[in-house]
């Protein structure tokens, strides 16, 4: 129930403005800590209890909305949310009574306090506030409580459980129920179909003013973006994702302001510079995503089970790789081949250089064996395995030639492709089994596999 000098961010403040503390003390530049679930509240009286969740309600020239809006939102959460929380008015530099209106509010109702700050720009107010906070979530709404209140509650619970990362509150859900006009309802779905298409965005939608994070993710996640206007969420939303952070989606009611002071034109505009920005840093790898990695063990599928066999899907899908190419290999030398000698003599030397390129490959991307320790017992055995897929392809042309003393090359080429899918299946059983069965070397870890 204060208000808050001591946050006015001056001309210089950027996205940026935590580099040298995160270097200084090295903790940023480590993985996450894990997510736990953060503790109930304490029984028995407490004088000023620390605030689990801090709600920012970002503001510019407000005077009208924004006593309504606080108090409607503290009643909504002294009614209905279990731990103690503050709300924050940040007024983006208003020149009307904004300021004067968020200062009674302070004084009038307990948890509230509000912020000035010199400069506009909703992203540089939620980074100035979320940045100081000691409240383990930090979420935002607009002042127009456009979304249903209701959905607080859900947006942070999976956040103070230790579910997730980030929420975000979506309209564009089959459960959603929305109240707007088709001008925005088009830029909103256009928007994230851009964002679909070129940054490869998987959550649905971007623009909602109804986010939430953890104040560990929000410090390391902070400083990497850029962008302090309406782009900002957005691209905490594309960073955090592409980090492979989880982000919980929250259908919401949602009805339209129609006086908004959004600029359609000039916001959509911004928010294509950012998305060429973004994508750009992205594609070079100018970004540190890998400060938002969590640490291997966190999510309950890393765990070992007891009596469960575990990596076979990966496997699979590295066979089936490494698979795809020694093929294309192999069709390619067997046509080289075939240039100068005879389809049998072709087809062994064909995959006697492919096999050895193929158990190479398998025993270091699909079974994660490292180093040169049993490598020549290893390719012994594959050779093993080769001579099973000698015999099966082999077999095959013999019997084609048998059929047909008129073949073309593509005949012969349709009968091994067949023959090779069906030696397939046998190879990775062996290879599994007896090349490198499980227990007879180190399973990859974390790191190998990242």
């Amino acid at each position: 129930m204060t208000t808050d000098s001591s946050l006015r961010s001056g001309p210089g403040t950027t996205g940026r403005r935590n580099s040298s503390r995160d270097a200084g003390d090295g903790t940023a530049h480590g993985r996450l800590p894990g997510r736990e679930h953060l503790p109930a509240r304490q029984p028995g009286p407490a004088a000023s209890p620390a605030p689990v969740l801090d709600v920012v309600v970002p503001v510019y020239n407000e005077e009208k909305d924004l006593r309504p809006c606080v108090v409607r939102l503290h009643g909504h959460l002294a009614r209905t949310f279990p731990y103690p929380f503050r709300i924050t008015v940040a007024d983006n530099a208003s020149t009307d009574a904004t300021p004067a209106v968020a200062a009674v509010l302070a004084a009038e109702l307990p948890g509230v306090r509000s912020v000035r700050l010199e400069e506009k720009g909703r992203g540089r107010a939620l980074r100035t506030v979320w940045t100081a906070s000691d409240a383990p979530v930090l979420a935002y709404m607009d002042v127009d409580l456009s979304t249903d209140l209701n959905a607080l509650l859900p947006l942070v619970a999976p956040l103070i459980s230790g579910h997730s990362d980030l929420a975000i509150g979506s309209r564009l859900t089959r459960s959603s129920r929305v109240v707007r006009g088709p001008k925005r309802e088009f830029v909103s779905r256009a928007y994230n179909l851009i964002l679909r298409s070129s940054l490869a965005a998987g959550f649905s939608d971007a623009q909602c003013g109804f986010k939430a994070v953890r104040r560990e993710v929000a410090e390391r996640l902070l400083p990497m973006v850029e962008d302090s206007g309406w782009f900002f969420d957005t691209e905490l939303l594309v960073l955090a994702e592409r980090a492979g952070l989880r982000i919980h989606e929250v259908p919401v009611d949602w009805i339209d302001d129609p006086d908004s002071t959004v600029h359609i034109v000039r916001t959509a505009a911004e928010d294509l510079k950012g998305v060429w920005r973004v994508g750009r840093a992205l594609a070079v790898g100018a970004l540190p995503l890998d400060r938002l990695a969590r640490p291997f063990g966190d999510d309950p599928r890393d765990r070992a089970l007891t009596g469960v066999e575990r990596g076979l899907a990966r496997q699979l899908v590295g066979f089936c790789a490494v698979g795809v190419l020694s093929t294309l290999f192999y069709l390619a030398l067997y046509s080289l081949f075939r240039l100068g000698v005879g389809p049998q003599f072709a087809n062994g030397g064909a995959l006697l250089v492919s096999a050895v390129a193929n158990t190479a490959a398998n025993r270091r991307l699909t079974f994660g064996v490292r180093g040169r320790r049993g490598a020549a017992r290893h390719q012994a055995q594959g050779l093993v395995v080769f001579a099973i897929g000698l015999a099966l392809t082999s077999g095959s042309l013999a019997a084609l030639g048998a059929a047909s003393a008129s073949r073309s090359h593509s005949t012969e080429l349709a009968v091994l492709i067949t023959a090779n899918l069906a030696a397939t299946v046998l190879r990775f059983l062996l290879l599994r089994a007896w090349v490198f069965p499980a227990g007879s070397h180190r399973a990859p870890d974390f790191e190998d596999v990242r």
